[in-house]
């Protein structure tokens, strides 16, 4: 939400120019990002200067873009006040003779990379702005993601571009130390009153998640894909708005295909939903050699891993006018078990190592936990898969809206009993009461991009592999990926053999090439 270079211990003050702040001197710069769901201020009280950037909040007074002067109490009591937004937000503090800070929110919906030289801490939420940080490979991240083991953390693929992840401060004064916030307290599944009406409260969350943002149904498009998630969220914003609601989506491929347009056609039939707008991810391929990440551009690993269908349908609804999407994310982890309730699901154990996990990456996957973030208050996973959402959203000037990632929501789902937890019983109870049929609450096709990814890997995937193989890699040169395992399987593919738990995860490995190449070049 915001991009800035800041320069610690300077006296310099701080103007507003052009939608930004910047230091008289011309050595610091906060730019947030110009969208009608951000808003940021300047507080000062003639030596400390603290710059807030936040996603709006329903209900709440709007900031006055500029510099505001207060004595040093009211300035505290600005911070201190700034620290429990309830939305989005990043604070800056700078002081003449002190290093600079930079605090990330516990709602965080869009990503914060971080480097440094050794004069000014440098920040993005997009990583292409910090190529020139990336000095080389930070192999336990590289171990992680080849195993599909992902972690919250401020490591990222490259050596020099950090992540500032939830509650957590930077500190610059010539060298980048990050310091991480103290765990978040969670809850335990509670027995339910006998008069519970687990439902309505569902709807009422639902509303108070949807409600807290001031999106406007004019210029805002529901993700609704067929599933639960989004489902749950479309339709009852649809009985609540009728004939206001937009909606949109990818479609998938292979046998589910057919289910997710009933599915789709279901929900919008029954509810009373405005226009809908589709993609048909099977004609644009994640790998297709138009995607902007196979030509080379900066396109940062943890971008949507759908990144060519995702960003046609962005751009598709950015020229008809949208400048915010709803999605479902976060409603897997709404109703997650856990390890006790679900012990063949444990995230901790092992995992199967693909073939071509090289020796180096087997060795680093002993310290895959070492460095990660503390329990924070949304999952982890959904963390990351916000963040992975957000970058392709902004670039076409659309914020995104997790209403899952609420914490009253998120609050709820934690103290549900294990029978309307297990098998998305919450989602799939609400999707029945709407009066939306068997094919939508009780789907008997898998839908998924599996198909989409087989097509991928098959076709334009193995050239990318086989070049990856003819110029080397430094993914080869560290042994975090074995060369021989991915000629083998890049010969399987090439025979017309294909297994999805195994080929699939290709992909993990021709993403973390185009990145090399593209940011370590």
């Amino acid at each position: 939400m915001l991009t800035f270079q800041l320069t610690p211990y300077a006296d310099a003050s701080w103007q507003a120019v052009d939608g930004g702040y910047t230091a008289a001197d011309g050595a610091s710069r906060v730019t947030p990002i110009n969208h009608p769901m951000v808003e940021h201020a300047a507080y000062t009280d003639s030596v400390r200067t603290l710059i807030v950037v936040r996603e709006r909040a329903t209900g709440r007074a709007s900031l006055d873009s500029s510099i505001h002067y207060a004595g040093p109490e009211i300035l505290d009591q600005v911070a201190a006040e700034a620290s429990t937004w309830p939305g989005d937000h990043v604070l800056v503090h700078t002081a003449p003779g002190m290093p600079v800070t930079v605090t990330a929110g516990a709602a965080r919906t869009t990503p914060l990379y971080l480097s440094a030289d050794a004069e000014r801490l440098y920040g993005s939420w997009d990583m292409a702005d910090l190529k020139q940080f990336a000095t080389g490979l930070h192999a336990v991240e590289v171990a992680r993601l080849l195993v599909f083991r992902p972690r919250y953390s401020t490591q990222t693929v490259f050596e020099g571009i950090h992540r500032l992840t939830e509650r957590a401060t930077a500190h610059f004064g010539g060298a980048l130390h990050i310091s991480y916030p103290a765990p978040a307290l969670h809850h335990d599944p509670r027995e339910l009153a006998d008069d519970a009406d687990v439902l309505g409260v569902f709807v009422e969350l639902l509303h108070e998640a949807l409600d807290a943002r001031p999106w406007q149904p004019a210029t805002t498009v529901f993700h609704l894909s067929g599933g639960f998630d989004s489902g749950c969220i479309g339709t009852t914003a649809a009985k609540r708005h009728p004939h206001q609601i937009r909606t949109a989506a990818l479609l998938i491929d292979g046998p589910g295909r057919a289910q997710q347009e009933r599915r789709r056609a279901g929900m919008r039939t029954v509810l009373p939903f405005a226009d809908d707008m589709t993609i048909d991810a099977a004609k644009l391929l994640p790998l297709d050699p138009e995607c902007p990440r196979v030509r080379g551009k900066l396109i940062s690993l943890y971008d949507e891993p759908l990144f060519f269908p995702f960003s046609q349908l962005t751009a598709k609804l950015a020229r008809t006018g949208t400048t915010a999407i709803v999605t479902g994310l976060g409603g897997d982890e709404l109703v997650a078990l856990s390890e006790s309730e679900a012990p063949h699901l444990d995230l901790n154990r092992m995992p199967v190592m693909p073939p071509w996990t090289g020796p180096a990456a087997v060795t680093l996957l002993e310290y895959a936990d070492v460095g990660t973030a503390p329990p924070a208050p949304i999952n982890s996973m959904t963390l990351l898969a916000l963040e992975s959402t957000a970058p392709p959203l902004l670039r076409e000037g659309i914020w995104p809206i997790h209403p899952f990632a609420n914490p009253p929501l998120v609050e709820f789902g934690e103290q549900l009993p294990y029978g309307w937890r297990d098998f998305k019983q919450l989602q799939r109870r609400l999707l029945e009461r709407l009066g939306l049929g068997m094919d939508v609450v009780r789907p008997i096709q898998r839908e998924s991009f599996a198909e989409i990814v087989q097509t991928a890997l098959a076709g334009s995937g193995t050239t990318l592999l086989e070049r990856m193989l003819a110029d080397g890699s430094p993914l080869f040169d560290r042994q975090l990926i074995d060369a021989d395992a991915v000629a083998a399987a890049v010969k399987t593919m090439t025979e017309g053999r294909y297994t999805e738990g195994q080929e699939s995860k290709l992909l993990e490995v021709v993403h973390l090439d185009l990145a090399v190449r593209a940011f370590l070049s």
